[in-house]
């Protein structure tokens, strides 16, 4: 008989086994830890009875002398349970400082190029209850806001792909109990006890608030799903806005009035701003708040004569606020190359109308992309 949380996981599977949008294959990030493997082998048992494919992914970072033969034991692990797998390579140097969020925007970097090539549509991640809770206090420890505070949501999209979190209502505990009736073996991660890490700091800071204030992780998990609702709403609204107000310019631009933007009440406006550059950015993360609230202001200022913010550069043009993902290098656009563009692209040129004025930092962002709709 499985337990309350099985069925509540297996209900999840398929709900998203159901959702119209995320077709094709299915990919698990699997590090060795227990939480990873636990959601390879209860999603396995899942799949057998539903025909639905996936792949198990582990991303080696080459950080520690013991990724390699950790990686090697999940290769083994799954070979000997017939899961398809694939190691990951974090090639090149490696940063000196910062080293735990280039580790992060790697990981999910090489995961998804590897969902691109092959097919995946959603890619599955192990984070649990306790990640959630540490998450909430993380951020709130940055002073974020009601994004922030809502903590992980259980599915998101991050440019062409789905990711899922099932087991955000889950304890670890419970995953290791399974691994454990299942006679599966785990790999314990060393830098799990580095206090170098906040997050390892608030994870054992955790069962001190909960004995001395009576702060849980399921509280902190609670009050994360109810910023969430709120979150929901003012999403909405942004959407709203972005959908009847927002022209885009393939994957490299948009462009929309200046004073409808302003007319928004702050909140709206904020994230307008940043989801349009995160969208542009092509990143996983939107900018920083307090950088899109300076953006926000100098917005308001007569005399904008534009800035650069992740990666977009964001400027005023035939009356239009443009934000346009910037590029670094020195190639310039020819006349002749921007025609051939247009010739191969006309929607980009009037469409045998009158002549679409762009600014050229677009047309140089869209003739160096070879974008189309």
């Amino acid at each position: 008989m499985n337990s309350a949380w099985q069925v509540e996981l297996n209900n999840f599977w398929a709900w998203l086994d159901n959702k119209s949008e995320v077709t094709g294959d299915w990919a698990v990030g699997v590090s060795g830890g227990a939480d990873s493997l636990a959601l390879v082998f209860l999603l396995t048992k899942w799949c057998a009875k539903h025909n639905r494919n996936f792949t198990a992914l582990t991303v080696q970072h080459g950080l520690r002398p013991e990724a390699e033969d950790e990686a090697q034991y999940v290769a083994q692990l799954m070979k000997t349970h017939g899961i398809k797998h694939q190691i990951l390579y974090w090639q090149g140097d490696k940063p000196s400082r910062g080293i735990e969020n280039a580790a992060r925007v790697a990981r999910y970097g090489l995961m998804y190029d590897w969902c691109m090539q092959n097919g995946a549509s959603a890619l599955l991640i192990a984070h649990h209850k306790r990640d959630q809770a540490e998450t909430f206090l993380m951020r709130l420890q940055r002073g974020s806001g009601v994004d922030g505070l809502s903590a992980m949501a259980p599915l998101v999209k991050w440019k062409n792909l789905y990711i899922a979190r099932p087991l955000l209502q889950i304890n670890p505990e419970d995953l290791k109990s399974y691994l454990q009736k299942q006679n599966i073996a785990w790999v314990e991660d060393a830098s799990n006890d580095c206090e170098d890490f906040l997050r390892v700091k608030i994870r054992k800071l955790l069962p001190e608030l909960e004995a001395n204030i009576g702060l849980s992780r399921e509280r902190l998990c609670n009050t994360a799903m109810e910023m969430a609702r709120v979150r929901d709403y003012l999403e909405k609204q942004t959407d709203s806005f972005v959908h009847q107000e927002v022209k885009f310019w393939g994957d490299v631009g948009a462009s929309l009035s200046p004073a409808s933007l302003l007319s928004l009440h702050e909140e709206i406006g904020l994230r307008v701003l940043s989801s349009l550059l995160k969208k542009i950015s092509g990143k996983i993360y939107p900018p920083g708040m307090e950088e899109v609230e300076r953006l926000w202001e100098a917005l308001h200022q007569s005399d904008f004569s534009g800035r650069t913010l992740s990666d977009c550069e964001i400027f005023k043009f035939q009356k239009q606020l443009w934000i346009v993902q910037e590029l670094k290098s020195p190639h310039k656009l020819s006349k002749q190359a921007w025609a051939d563009f247009v010739a191969a692209h006309p929607e980009y040129g009037g469409n045998g109308k009158k002549v679409v004025e762009l600014p050229y930092k677009l047309r140089r962002a869209l003739e160096t992309r070879k974008l189309s709709d």
